[in-house]
This record gives C-alpha cells, sequence and structure tokens, in this order.
C-alpha cells in the first residue's frame, strides 16, 4: 500500500503505519489518502506512506478483505521513519501482549520525528508505555476501559484528536483523516490542508468533540433499585421537572439524602446526569429533523437559550449546527 513509487524523492517525509492482523482498514486507508492528496496539491512527494506489521505478507482487515504490508516493524528502514501511526483493530483492547512488537514500536518511536494512533491504536501505544504521562484519546467506546487499564495516560474522551509533545492521536475511525490533516498542517501550512480537505470533502476543522457520535445517554440505569426507577422514569419523561426536590420526593428520601446518595452510586450530582439525559433525548430528536424551539420544550428546557448553553456544554456544538449536519429532514 505504499504511497508514491519506490524511487520517491529522499525529501518526502517517511510515513510509517503499522497494522495488526484485524485492523480497521478505513484507520489506514483514511490517512494515506490524506497524504496523497498531500502529494497532488503539494505538486512533489511530500510524503511516502508505508504500511508494516508484525509479521511479513498478508493481512485480513476487520471487514475481511486482505491486504498486502510493505515490511515488518523492527525489520524494514524503521530508520527511516519521520512519522508513525498505528492504526486501530476492533480486537486491539482484546489481544495478549506482544513482546517483540511492542519493543519494536517503542524503538521505532524513540527515533521518530513523531508517533501516534487512530482509534483503539492507543492501546497498543499505552501498552508498550508510550503514552506514560501524556495527553491522548482513543474511541468514546473504549475510553472507560482505557482509562482502566492505563490510568498513567491522561485521557481525553470528548477529543478527536490531541497533540502531545511528538504524540498525536485521534479518536474512532474518520478521526484518523483529521489527524492526518493536521500532520499535512504542520508541515506544509494551513493553505494547503484547506486545499487537502476541500478535494476530500471533509472539515477542515471538525466542530463539536467525538460525545456528539456516543450513545452514553442510553446507558443502562445504575446504583440501587430506587435510584433506578428515578434513571427510568428520567429518560422516560424528559420534559417534566426533575430538580433534586421533585426526584427526592419521588424516591421517597430527603433532598439532602437522595443528592449524596446519587453521587455516591451514580458518580455526578442529579442535576448533571439529568442535563445530560435532556440532552439525549433532545439529540434524537434534532436528528428527526425537529426544530431547536419545538426541542427545547418537548425536553424541558426553560428557554432556547437554556437549551443552547446545556447542548454545547454537553456536545461542543450547538443544537443548530448539530441540527444541519445530522437531520434527515424530507
Amino acid at each position: 500500500m505504499a504511497s508514491g513509487s519506490d524511487t520517491a524523492s529522499t525529501r518526502a517525509r517517511q510515513v510509517a503505519i503499522l497494522a495488526v492482523e484485524g485492523v480497521q482498514l478505513l484507520d489506514v486507508s483514511g490517512p494515506a489518502d490524506v497524504f496523497a492528496e498531500a502529494n497532488v496539491q503539494a505538486g512533489r512527494p511530500e510524503y511516502q506512506v508505508r504500511l508494516l506489521s508484525s509479521a511479513p505478507g498478508m493481512i485480513r482487515t476487520s471487514s475481511g478483505l486482505r491486504v498486502a504490508t510493505d515490511g515488518v516493524l523492527g525489520r524494514d528502514e524503521t530508520d527511516l521513519i519521520d512519522t508513525l501511526l498505528v492504526a486501530g483493530a476492533p480486537n486491539l483492547p482484546r489481544r495478549g501482549r506482544e513482546p517483540r512488537l511492542l519493543e519494536a514500536l517503542r524503538e521505532a518511536a524513540k527515533g521518530a520525528r513523531r508517533y501516534g494512533s487512530v482509534c483503539t491504536g492507543a492501546f497498543l501505544l499505552a501498552e508498550a508505555g508510550l503514552l506514560d504521562g501524556r495527553r491522548a484519546t482513543t474511541h468514546w467506546a473504549f475510553a472507560e476501559q482505557f482509562a482502566r487499564t492505563y490510568p498513567q495516560v491522561a485521557l481525553e474522551v470528548d477529543a478527536i484528536q490531541v497533540r502531545d509533545g511528538k504524540v498525536r492521536t485521534a479518536a474512532g475511525v474518520t478521526a484518523g483523516l483529521d489527524l492526518a490533516l493536521a500532520l499535512v498542517e504542520e508541515d506544509l501550512g494551513a493553505e494547503l490542508a484547506r486545499q487537502v480537505a476541500s478535494h476530500l470533502v471533509m472539515y477542515f476543522r471538525r466542530p463539536g468533540g467525538q460525545l456528539q457520535y456516543s450513545r452514553g445517554g442510553k446507558a443502562n440505569p445504575a446504583g440501587r433499585s430506587v435510584l433506578q426507577d428515578i434513571q427510568r422514569w428520567v429518560v422516560a419523561h424528559p420534559q417534566g421537572r426533575h430538580g433534586v426536590a421533585e426526584l427526592a420526593e419521588r424516591a421517597g428520601m430527603s433532598p439532602r439524602h437522595f443528592a449524596r446518595l446519587f453521587r455516591d452510586e451514580i458518580g455526578v450530582t442529579p442535576h448533571a446526569w439529568v442535563e445530560e439525559m435532556k440532552v439525549e433525548a433532545a439529540r434524537r430528536l434534532l436528528e428527526q429533523g425537529e426544530p431547536p424551539k419545538i426541542v427545547a420544550a418537548d425536553c424541558g428546557f426553560a428557554d432556547v437559550e437554556t437549551f443552547r448553553r446545556a447542548f454545547q456544554r454537553q456536545l461542543g456544538v450547538s443544537p443548530a449546527a448539530y441540527r444541519s449536519q445530522n437531520a434527515v429532514i424530507a
């Protein structure tokens, strides 16, 4: 999957993408296409992309397609790597330790100008100790597991991409394109990066964070049964009054005791949790094409401005912008 010929100019930056068996194909092809388009827009070979693995030959992707690799990490010109990226794979969070691969990854990262990951590729970097004391991100669906497994990494759950020193990490799948575009901007400037984004029909700066794509608000109720009943009631009636006093009365507790119990067992205050549920309900209505003013009323917000502030706080994007990006409007 090399981009450009083997005789590409020596000034071309060598980009190595590490892919394990079961890799997500877009985690590889997305960044590779961004670098290839940068070559086109620059009119010269600024990047040469090579696909590396832990063993020679073909690897099967998560979609079932097989791709040929250009070499083995640690054996083939590792000292020439300018940028090293680890592609994600759905099975990476469950893979056992692979000492030889981790050692090769550490050595390659040490010699590279910068290194990073796409999606769950962050698990491999963290396992190699390459994210210790660093800020990083990964796919929102694996964030809790990542934070639990690697507490020494400062995980930024909502980030599309994170830059910390020579480390660059991106959230799930398509965020690999955002990461590659940011690398192009670092190397070749904003104007050329904008041209790349335009030709690939992608955002130059994606609005909001990755939590706008998650479905965290549909999580199963937690805590003791009385708290679970309260949570189900709020989700089923987002338009209602759900202050601490009202919820405590429904639970048969004093407001003070209810607030303390909720925070201890759910991990957030009742107010923060209710706001999250209201925003989740609002998001579903916006995706159906409902206008923000109607959604605000249907989800129990005092007014449109209160709704806008809460939505922006939770998802990093306004209700109107979210609706325009995600709604299917007949």
